[in-house]
């Protein structure tokens, strides 16, 4: 009896400890982080400032590799024109380094800023990165194309990626809106961002 109330304890401990690190993102109303950082053209973002323009779409994707991150981005360019004129902003964050987000322009045409998360500290304020296990690691660099994600993503002993997540973020700095999805086959929809939007 006592190895089995054991057992149950262990399990009851470990669950919970695996249940903590699991990314849940931001919540509507919640306060997002600031951040100060430079986009794919060199141009300085301050977080704070960008949003005393009006409200901010903040997309995190995966990276060029993923297909169905650059479907969204397209279908996001391709409403960049009535995002603009409800007086919002469209900002990408990505863990991959600078090739890697030449490539997401070449693909999507994106013309909004994308940002190099160097190191995932924006992702991890944002409370949505998650390490990816050994197994995918390795089934991901022996697929076709090769996907090294530490080389890509510039990461050394682990790989890390951010969950899909899409929030729209007011001149006070609060969320308004709120997608934040594990299967990354899934993405936001544009009409609802649209709806969302003031």
């Amino acid at each position: 009896m006592k190895k089995v109330l054991t057992t149950v304890f262990l399990f009851f401990v470990l669950g919970s400890a695996f249940s903590q690190q699991k990314p849940e993102g931001l919540f509507i109303n919640s306060k997002a982080p600031d951040f100060k950082v430079k986009d794919q053209n060199g141009n300085e973002i301050v977080f704070k400032d960008l949003r005393k323009k009006g409200d901010v779409v903040v997309v995190f994707t995966r990276g060029s590799w993923c297909p169905y991150c650059n479907k969204f981005l397209r279908r996001l360019q391709d409403s960049s024109e009535l995002i603009r004129a409800k007086h919002a902003q469209i900002i990408v964050i990505t863990p991959e380094t600078r090739q890697g987000i030449d490539s997401v322009v070449a693909k999507t045409g994106a013309t909004f800023p994308i940002i190099y998360d160097s190191l995932m500290k924006i992702t991890n304020a944002y409370n949505g990165m998650y390490r990816v296990d050994d197994k995918t690691l390795v089934r991901y660099k022996n697929s076709n194309p090769s996907i090294d994600l530490l080389a890509i993503n510039n990461q050394k002993k682990d790989a890390y990626l951010p969950i899909t997540a899409v929030y729209i973020v007011n001149d006070e700095g609060s969320i308004t809106y709120r997608y934040f999805e594990e299967d990354f086959k899934k993405q936001a929809s544009i009409k609802e961002i649209l709806k969302a939007l003031k």
